[in-house]
């Protein structure tokens, strides 16, 4: 059972920098719109095949389609992944961006539910279909929510109201001013397990980050029955 993790905030405020500390073999980044990384850096960032990002030419009908298949190349993509203990997914929120704009010139409610159901069920695989001791991290925008507090951002009712994404992560860092906060507060939804971290505000290094979530949960322990 892998583990999830939710990095949001909003555009620049340094959630893709959190990866500058990151060892290239031990990470790999996934990016759904942006292909370059801003700093140097060895770290490998695959990218969406082009003939899934922009399907120029396709019917509408077959737009569903087109974005399941780009759902089926992620979890192709990370459960390929056998070298890396960490995947990351850059920008998430462009998952349901993206199919919202390939599916605009379709009516009713239909394609709404259908961006909810995956990004739910990517979730889902993550949680029950890579190894115990896989992480990914979805680095994710933020909305302002009803309560005035910065939230997941999201399409739709359906992700909005039903299922609140937050609550499918047991970890939500928020990240603002390039800086990481741990809990809730009256600026954000970030929440994570008592003890995890001792500090509310920690630097927005993703590779500690990570070596705390593996300490915490004992997935060092894991890795090594892996391999």
């Amino acid at each position: 059972m892998g583990v999830p993790v939710l990095i949001m905030g909003k555009s620049g405020s340094g959630k893709t920098y959190s990866l500058k500390n990151c060892d290239p073999e031990r990470f790999g980044i996934i990016s759904i719109e942006k292909g370059r990384l801003p700093f140097k850096s060895k770290l490998k960032v695959a990218k969406i095949p082009k003939t899934l990002r922009n399907p120029d030419g396709s019917e509408a009908a077959s737009y569903a389609q087109i974005n399941r298949a780009k759902y089926a190349w992620l979890t192709q993509v990370i459960r390929g992944s056998k070298n890396v203990k960490a995947i990351v997914i850059d920008d998430s929120q462009y998952l349901m961006v993206g199919e919202m704009f390939d599916r605009s010139g379709e009516k009713g409610y239909d394609k709404f539910t259908d961006i909810a159901k995956n990004f739910r069920d990517l979730i889902h695989f993550i949680n029950d279909g890579t190894p115990d001791d896989m992480v990914v991290y979805f680095l994710h925008h933020t909305e302002t929510g009803a309560d005035g507090r910065e939230k997941c951002k999201t399409i739709g009712k359906m992700l909005e109201e039903k299922l609140v994404v937050e609550g499918m992560f047991d970890v939500v860092i928020y990240c603002a001013d390039h800086k990481f906060q741990t809990q809730a507060n009256e600026i954000s939804t970030a929440k994570t397990p008592e003890g995890m971290f001792e500090d509310l505000e920690i630097p927005n290094d993703l590779a500690a980050v990570d070596a705390a979530i593996r300490d915490y949960w004992n997935l060092n322990e894991k890795e090594a029955v892996n391999d």
